[in-house]
């Protein structure tokens, strides 16, 4: 969990104490702190609350995120949740209600991706807003906000953050260009994109396709 927070410093998608991550250990949600910035963060500082958000390990305060988190756990199959202010994502949840199809792999996440209406941060409202963007998907955007990914891993949900990071980049660069619009994907096109990556990876030799919904995404690049 550490690793992966740093990560995501490292790589761009948070600044200072922004964002959080979390994993599911059995019963056991082990969430980052408040407040602490990643580079000095130390696997001793994990938190870790039960499903209904008692804290039952750690001396530090859980992540201000933490219902979010916890609704995420109660209403999916999640076993990690990673949520950051990406820049590029979050510009693009000030715009659209949906990020707009401009890529197949779209359909890796479950389909089109949802902007979560905007509520303040660290509540139920925001927790509820969230867990309705996520239905039937594995990824969603935080109006004026930031990101949201879960999946069967730390590795897998943070993969699914940097895709969607580099989706929302993708659109808002090909938006840019003055007299032309991009050519979007249809719904049929993403269900056919998403069967074929259903069946990705090496299957049957040790590793995985990528599925929609959590079901082994072998690193965040693309196939081709």
């Amino acid at each position: 969990m550490v690793h992966t927070a740093r990560r995501s410093v490292a790589d761009g998608l948070v600044v200072g104490t922004s964002g959080n991550v979390s994993v599911r250990v059995g019963g056991l949600i082990l969430v980052t702190p408040s407040g602490v910035p990643y580079d000095r963060l130390r696997p001793g500082d994990a938190v870790g609350v039960d499903l209904e958000g008692h804290q039952v390990l750690g001396d530090l305060a859980p992540t201000s995120e933490l219902p979010m988190h916890l609704t995420v756990y109660r209403t999916s199959r999640a076993r990690a949740v990673v949520h950051t202010h990406a820049v590029h994502a979050t510009a693009v949840s000030t715009l659209v209600d949906r990020l707009p199809p401009v890529h197949y792999m779209a359909a890796s996440m479950g389909g089109q991706i949802r902007t979560a209406p905007y509520a303040t941060y660290g509540t139920e409202e925001l927790a509820e807003n969230v867990r309705r963007a996520l239905r039937d998907r594995t990824g969603c955007l935080l109006r004026n906000h930031g990101t949201l990914t879960y999946g069967d891993s730390l590795d897998q949900a943070y993969d699914r953050t940097a895709q969607l990071e580099w989706m929302c980049r993708l659109w808002l660069t090909a938006s840019s260009v003055p007299g032309h619009s991009p050519t979007l994907l249809s719904a049929a096109q993403l269900d056919a994109a998403g069967r074929q990556l259903r069946e990705y990876g090496q299957q049957g030799h040790g590793g995985q396709g990528q599925g929609q919904q959590g079901h082994g995404e072998p690193g965040h690049g693309q196939p081709g």
